[in-house]
């Protein structure tokens, strides 16, 4: 054996000897981690449980609220369009077949100029269905039909397709499209919570009631409403089917959605699992280990979970 080859092997023999020993080390440091205590470790569960859903749930409503109203109304636009190209819209609470519409089911479009507002409107009032745009109320006729209609829309989330209508002037036009045709309207006013209404409409003429929360975004503190008048005649609608005494809570002013509490409760469950899990791997594996492998479904659960809170907010939020 030459010299250099001697030395190459004492060499080879110290870095082993280097790196057995910093393994064995980092094995003796992993088993001398003392457990955590069940008290201590529910503990910073519940801390991360509450920062994922406080963060999850502003994320929610500021950003991800908007990108889903989008997709929704790109969605909900297509399918209205076509609808008034085949004569199939509706144009009562029932459809060409006679079966109640779903809730969500697109009835009309409509547009105020002088706001920019374009959206199309879906049947129904609760939280979910304002997910998507304004809904219109189920126990008023639709819009340019004989009577007044109720229109409901979000002021700050999913959108805020109604944030700025407080702005609109007497006398603006908004003009609203459905399977009877295209009707205009005129603001007559806009009224906060507590104000007096306009006087009853003629009969035979129609109104449009357009209805949000007031106040600051994200903070309302009541409930604005804009009316407006049928600028020509009235069309006729079929009898509506639900009354104003029969209309579920859910789709009266400031009412949140409570009919998938389930879903909610699931994924509670497994927030509060995943929860647990990064507690234990924060203490035992590392830092590095538990961002790369829990966060990304810690995230998603999070979302997921606090969609469903949001159905439980005012649906005028």
């Amino acid at each position: 054996m030459t010299a250099a080859t001697a030395t190459l092997s004492r060499a080879d023999g110290t870095f082993a000897d280097r790196r057995w020993r910093r393994s064995g080390a980092q094995r003796v440091a992993r088993a001398d981690v003392p457990p955590i205590g069940r008290r201590l470790q529910l503990i910073r569960a519940a801390l991360v449980l509450l920062l994922v859903m406080t963060g999850t749930l502003l994320l929610q409503l500021v950003v991800f609220s908007s990108l889903q109203h989008s997709a929704a109304q790109g969605k909900a636009f297509d399918a209205f369009r076509s609808s008034l190209a085949t004569g199939t819209a509706p144009i009562g609470p029932t459809d060409a077949k006679g079966r109640v519409l779903a809730l969500g089911t697109p009835v009309a479009f409509i547009e105020i100029p002088s706001l920019d507002v374009r959206e199309v409107i879906g049947e129904g009032t609760t939280s979910s269905v304002l997910f998507d745009g304004p809904g219109h109320r189920r126990d008023t006729p639709l819009p340019g039909q004989i009577g007044s209609s109720v229109v409901f829309g979000r002021r700050a989330t999913f959108g805020g397709p109604f944030s700025d209508i407080s702005e609109l002037k007497k006398g603006e036009l908004i003009r609203v499209t459905t399977g009877q045709g295209i009707f205009e309207f005129r603001v007559l006013g806009i009224r906060a919570e507590g104000a007096p209404a306009p006087a009853a409409p003629a009969a035979g003429t129609a109104r449009l009631l357009l209805v949000t929360a007031a106040g600051r975004a994200f903070v309302p503190d009541g409930v604005l409403r804009v009316d407006a008048e049928l600028v020509g005649q009235a069309a006729v609608g079929p009898a509506r089917l639900i009354t104003a005494a029969g209309l579920p809570a859910s789709e009266r002013v400031m009412a949140g959605d409570s009919s998938t509490l389930w879903v909610l409760a699931f994924w509670l469950q497994a927030l509060i699992g995943l929860s647990l899990a990064v507690v234990w791997s924060w203490h035992r594996w590392g830092r590095a280990q538990t961002w790369v492998v829990l966060f990304p479904p810690l995230l998603l659960v999070g979302l997921a979970a606090s969609g469903e809170v949001a159905r439980l907010l005012p649906n005028l939020l």
